[in-house]
């Protein structure tokens, strides 16, 4: 019956989540979402017509592969704002022909006029068809010089992607520096990894300084690993199961992942679960368990700078469990789907959580209160689909209430179809 709930819910537009008795599941885990659309593009710049095996099935990985299958005139990437930023670069640097990049009326308020800006200082043909500085975008595709390119280290990662996996295709390649901090360098690092798994010549030459060879790319058979970001929510089951039995096995995970996101079983570690691997065979993607380890700090600090997309889960787990908190490195949660601060901000008051927001980048919870408002609450998910994975879990504390639930296919699409197995009951 669980199941027959999650399959035929997909056009309901709330979800009312409730416990199971105990928490034991085994979870087959979504492909990478940052390994698929980066191994997407790569695989088109070398040529190759197969896709990567256990490719993932979100929305934003979808609308790559369509767009590359298809090439039509106008391109609607949605809500992907990694689609927007890999396929502004990869059509700026290939010969097919003219396109109109576009995508929702929340894409179009997400700025872009730093990757265009170092697009067209290498020779692109880029018109902003809309608001300047904003998508959509007219893009004439050509093949670029290259060559030497500033840019600032504390913008969005993407857009660092985005220029490197280009490089290859470049005359002359590239040569990047980043200026100032440089933010979120796990996933500049993932990038540079994909590219040599498919034989590019990339590599930092300095604290600050990348280099990509003109060297092609070699056409090749890739295997996705599964995704720790989706795994982060069930870490979250675990730490705030009152089951001091709970056991969590999530298949597909990688020891020695290269996705920073993989960092989510240290900090856990902090907030009461332990991490262990089935095997640690480097390359082999093996199945983890998470058990209770009875341990969990009185307060966490913590720096997202190399793990943005963490923030939401940990800021919810945090509160839950009554852990004052203090976290920094969030200054890419205001361009993100929403304004992920605000939104946190919004909704965990609703649950009685008052949050200090600090300069726009940082979040802090002393243990304040305000009262609740009547259960079952009602999150607001915001067309965001890790509002609705972060909240979730709060069911295994109360009954709890996501509204637009649909807004998971972005990353994790059975999620709800996940949960019902693990025995939650999830009810229009």
């Amino acid at each position: 019956m669980q199941g027959f709930l999650c399959i035929f819910a997909s056009s309901m537009t709330t979800y009312l989540i409730s416990k199971p008795d105990k928490l034991r599941a085994t979870v087959a885990l979504p492909a990478s979402k940052s390994i698929s659309n980066r191994a997407l593009i790569i695989c088109a710049l070398s040529g190759g017509t197969l896709l990567p095996d256990n490719l993932s099935d979100c929305d934003d990985t979808e609308v790559i592969v369509k767009a590359l299958k298809d090439m039509p005139e106008t391109i609607d990437i949605h809500a992907a704002g990694t689609a927007m930023r890999f396929m502004t670069a990869f059509l700026a640097a290939t010969d097919n022909g003219s396109h109109l990049l576009t995508g929702t009326e929340r894409m179009k308020q997400r700025p872009i006029r730093i990757l265009v800006d170092a697009l067209l200082q290498l020779g692109a043909d880029i018109r902003y068809a809309g608001k300047e500085g904003f998508p959509p975008l007219h893009i004439n595709g050509r093949q670029l010089e290259g060559g030497e390119l500033e840019i600032a280290g504390n913008v969005s990662s993407q857009f660092i992607s985005a220029l490197l996996m280009i490089g290859p295709m470049l005359r002359n390649g590239l040569t990047l520096r980043l200026l100032g901090d440089i933010i979120s360098r796990p996933y500049i690092d993932l990038t540079l990894w994909t590219m040599r798994e498919f034989g590019a010549e990339a590599e930092w030459t300095s604290v600050d300084t990348i280099e990509v060879a003109p060297k092609p790319y070699q056409r090749r058979n890739y295997l996705i690993e599964n995704d720790w970001s989706a795994a982060s929510y069930w870490y979250e089951m675990v730490a705030l199961s009152d089951d001091d039995e709970a056991e969590v096995r999530l298949e597909g995970l990688m020891d020695g992942s290269k996705q920073g996101d993989s960092s989510v079983r240290y900090i856990f570690s902090l907030l009461g679960v332990r991490t262990t691997f089935e095997s640690k065979e480097t390359g082999r993607p093996t199945t983890v368990r998470l058990r209770k380890n009875g341990h969990c700090v009185p307060r966490l600090d913590y720096d997202f700078i190399n793990a943005p997309d963490l923030a939401q889960t940990i800021v919810v787990t945090c509160c839950a469990l009554g852990v004052p908190f203090h976290f920094t490195g969030l200054q890419t949660l205001r361009i993100k789907e929403t304004d992920r601060i605000t939104a946190l901000k919004r909704e965990l008051s609703k649950l009685g959580f008052v949050l200090r927001d600090i300069n726009g980048c940082e979040l802090a919870w002393d243990g304040e209160r305000c009262d609740p408002v009547t259960a079952p609450v009602a999150i607001e998910t915001y067309d965001d689909h890790r509002m609705a994975l972060a909240f979730a879990p709060l069911a295994l504390q109360q009954t709890i209430v996501i509204q637009n639930p649909q807004v998971v296919t972005k990353s994790y699409p059975r999620f709800w179809d996940d949960l019902c197995k693990a025995g939650f009951k999830v009810l229009n």
